[in-house]
């Protein structure tokens, strides 16, 4: 194999030869003999002869041809010659027994960035180990490393072999945006012809049996929608529909009486669902782009996304952007906000047209409470687990059951006064008090787990009508 560089067009220059031979042994000899095949010369099959093959190191390649015809051989013969610089997915190292978010990235912020970039922005996935995933859960994990290890050239061979073909092509399209956005080079091996829309090449290899081969050249361009989107629509849904899809969002299933609900739906299959509520009384942000107004003002003029949930098996192909950009003139409403945990690691809602006004940190009651509940040995990244709460929670002695019940008496916010007065418009914090030293270990579980949301920093996102 040679390699030259033409630096006028910035691209490799690939020249490769590979042939096999046949071993020589007893039966070969003799199936040769039996066939007249010759047992003087050594029998050579020609693989690759002479191939040249022209890729930048922003290219996207596509190998196809069927099995046994050479892809794998090529590609191996690319990864030899390019060396250290290419990350190869059968590579990656997967860590089965730690959840997810401990797996990747160098921080929780880089973590959760990441996964979400890949598809895998469920709450819950971020919790789940590696061997917990499904087959396309794990393939989106293993793009993740690959982007994480930041080599020029991502090589994959069997490209998504063992996917349905609806997820090979969600992965193939995830998988060139981020290497488009990125400026890295991908080179993929399959039998499979179907995901040339979705990878959008700029190079096309597609190899035969024996010699032959034939190489087309694109224009490097990303493509602008996953094939899949072209056949869905959106259509006015019910809570029914929510429901199908609630399981799926890291927040409560239970929603107030909605304004207007939406679903996207692929024939008859729902893929996504958009929630429309009634605005409370204050929120944050809202002051900086609305005057005040009464509640029946309000409840008249404005409206708030309170759900967007996509099946898990339609991440990244922008479906979340689509139900916003898609619904927001269908609300009934001058204005429309957005309040969002998630907005902040994939900004799909400035997408789809709405302004980014404003981040709300933490109040200063959950951190204290976080710094008290760290010093008796809680995860604070786990906080929104009920399960992993109570679990911590039984394992306290009287002493540190007695400070964490005097911490949440210290640090109570209007949220948690909320959880024992819901029915009330004001509790007293001595009335709190006492609700706190008398609640069971779930009692507390759940309120803790209220802190645990309170923690997170939230994007505050408004529409106005045009």
């Amino acid at each position: 194999m040679r390699r030259t560089y033409d630096r006028e067009a910035g691209k490799f220059m690939f020249n490769i030869s590979y042939e096999t031979a046949v071993r020589r042994s007893p039966r070969s000899v003799a199936v040769a003999e039996a066939f007249g095949l010759g047992v003087d010369e050594e029998q050579k099959f020609v693989i690759l002869d002479n191939v040249e093959l022209k890729i930048s190191p922003t290219d996207i390649v596509y190998v196809t041809g069927d099995s046994g015809s050479g892809k794998s051989v090529l590609l191996k013969a690319i990864h030899k010659d390019l060396g250290d610089d290419v990350f190869d997915m059968g590579d990656v190292h997967e860590e089965s027994v730690k959840p997810l978010i401990e797996t990747v990235g160098a921080s929780v912020e880089e973590a959760l960035e990441l996964l979400s970039r890949v598809g895998l922005n469920d709450a819950f996935l971020f919790l789940r180990t590696y061997d917990q995933l499904s087959d396309g859960q794990k393939y989106r994990y293993r793009i993740a490393k690959l982007v994480e290890g930041d080599k020029q050239w991502w090589l994959m061979d069997e490209f998504a072999a063992t996917l349905d073909r609806d997820t090979a092509k969600i992965v193939a399209y995830n998988l060139q945006k981020l290497a488009r956005q990125q400026g890295k080079a991908v080179l993929v091996a399959t039998t499979h012809t179907d995901l040339f829309d979705d990878l959008k090449p700029s190079v096309h290899v597609h190899k035969r049996f024996g010699k032959e081969i034939s190489i087309a050249y694109y224009t490097n361009e990303p493509a602008t929608e996953c094939s899949l989107v072209k056949e869905m629509s959106i259509e006015e849904g019910s809570v029914a529909d929510w429901r199908e899809l609630a399981s799926f969002h890291y927040r409560s299933h239970r929603i107030a009486a909605p304004r207007k609900i939406f679903c996207l739906k692929r024939g008859e299959e729902l893929c996504g669902v958009i929630v429309y509520g009634y605005p409370a009384p204050t929120c944050f942000g809202r002051r900086l782009v609305l005057p005040r107004m009464g509640i029946r003002e309000l409840n008249q003029k404005l409206s708030v996304i309170s759900r967007v949930v996509v099946h898990p098996k339609y991440r990244t192909i922008g479906l979340g952007a689509k139900l916003v950009r898609e619904t927001l003139d269908l609300a009934g409403t001058l204005f429309v906000e957005m309040p969002a945990v998630m907005a902040k690691y994939n900004p799909f809602a400035e997408k789809a047209g709405m302004q980014k006004i404003v981040e709300q940190p933490p109040p200063k009651e959950a951190l204290r409470l976080a710094e008290a509940l760290q010093a008796l040995g809680f995860n604070i990244q786990s906080l929104g687990s009920e399960k992993y709460v109570l679990r911590k929670l039984q394992g306290l002695d009287i002493k540190q059951l007695d400070a964490m019940r005097e911490s949440l008496v210290k640090h109570v916010h209007p949220r948690a006064m909320k959880y024992f007065f819901y029915h009330q418009a004001f509790g007293t914090k001595q009335a709190y008090a006492k609700e706190i030293g008398k609640a069971s270990l779930e009692k507390l579980a759940h309120l803790i787990k209220v802190y645990g949301f309170l923690l997170q920093t939230k994007v505050y996102l408004f529409w106005r009508e045009a």
